[in-house]
């Protein structure tokens, strides 16, 4: 379940109309709130949340401000300072390729972005 990436395929697929994107969600969630996880699934959680909370903030993805606040969240969850700073060579080559932004969009209509995430959360199994 760690390795799935939520992309809907198996849902979108399976023949008999099962949720499998939507169950393997609800069963990581499931084992962070049980404490059944490893400091590796921790952060792939800390990602999920930092992810979801820089859409909801910005209507799409700021790249720099989800970069700085999963950092900073894992680095809080006991990570070293080495961590904090083990990407960094890596931006000027991404900047290069157009691949990261040091500024980030905000969505015209973040109003559209706020009901959707108000329907997911009335509508989630947890």
């Amino acid at each position: 379940m760690w390795q799935c990436v939520s992309c809907q395929t198996c849902s979108t697929r399976c023949p008999k109309s099962v949720d499998c994107a939507g169950i393997m969600d609800a069963l990581r969630q499931l084992s962070f709130e049980r404490g059944v996880t490893t400091p590796d699934q921790q952060r792939t959680v800390l990602f999920q949340k930092a992810f979801l909370a820089n859409i909801r903030r910005n209507g799409r993805l700021n790249e720099l401000e989800l970069i700085g606040e999963f950092k900073l969240t894992t680095f809080l969850s006991g990570r070293s300072v080495a961590f904090l700073l083990k990407d960094a060579t890596l931006a000027p080559e991404l900047m290069k390729r157009k691949k990261f932004h040091l500024v980030g969009e905000k969505a015209h209509d973040r109003a559209v972005v706020a009901r959707i995430f108000a329907r997911c959360m009335d509508n989630s199994p947890l």
